[in-house]
């Protein structure tokens, strides 16, 4: 089958409408980008220099991007925007390689099924890898407002239950340590320098660890230490 060789790419100009930013802005996060490649990769197999003629008939630099270099600028992105720009230039891929294949089509029986059958595999390749990127970036979301807010709620009343199911009577300096040690377990449990720093893919497991904490043997003595100096401060 004959095969016909075509260099895809997009122009900065596409990208910049696809994520609704000024080309200026677009130059000059793809020059950052090749800054930080340096030596260790080709930098044309990710952006081309080029030039295009703008409305006031002058030419202007611009940047060719082909799609290693559509998914490299798409890491600088996060969230909803992060996620329209992965699926808007990997749709445009897809119609340009469709073109490509419609330009060459085979009339061998065998060969036209085989085409299918690859162009279905990538099909499913690509979609899969959508998946993938989009089921990621909701993972690593921070918290809404309203899920950290639960789990606030949620320590308070944890600890408020631990306190009346051992029937303690306790002083604020002592309740404070059982928020400590709660709150230092779910960060270390999380992996997490703070409780801002949750993710989205931490929300459940923090709901079921706060629900079932108990504090640790070492929590109850420091509080039942404190008892004992307000005790003898008092004295």
């Amino acid at each position: 089958m004959k095969t016909h060789q075509l260099e895809r790419t997009i122009t900065s100009m596409e990208v910049a409408s696809m994520v609704e930013k000024s080309h200026d802005n677009i130059l000059r996060d793809i020059r950052r980008i090749i800054g930080h490649l340096g030596d260790v990769k080709n930098e044309e197999s990710y952006f081309i220099e080029s030039t295009y003629v703008n409305s006031q008939n002058k030419e202007q630099p611009c940047f060719l991007l082909t799609k290693k270099g559509c998914e490299l600028y798409g890491t600088r992105m996060t969230g909803e925007k992060g996620t329209l720009f992965a699926i808007e230039y990997i749709e445009r891929f897809n119609e340009m390689e469709t073109t490509v294949k419609q330009q060459a089509l085979p009339t061998d029986p065998m060969e036209i099924l085989q085409l299918t059958f690859e162009a279905q595999k990538q099909a499913n390749e690509k979609l899969d890898n959508v998946d993938t990127r989009v089921t990621e970036l909701e993972e690593n979301a921070p918290l809404s407002p309203g899920d950290y807010g639960h789990i606030s709620r949620l320590v308070n009343q944890r600890v408020s239950t631990v306190i009346n199911e051992r029937h303690l009577k306790l002083t604020q300096k002592q309740r404070s340590q059982l928020y400590k040690d709660l709150n230092a377990e779910i960060k270390a449990v999380m992996r997490v320098p703070s409780r801002t720093q949750l993710r989205q893919r931490h929300y459940n497991d923090t709901i079921d660890f706060i629900l079932n904490w108990q504090p640790s043997s070492a929590t109850i003595a420091i509080v039942n230490q404190l008892s004992i100096e307000e005790f003898t401060d008092i004295a």
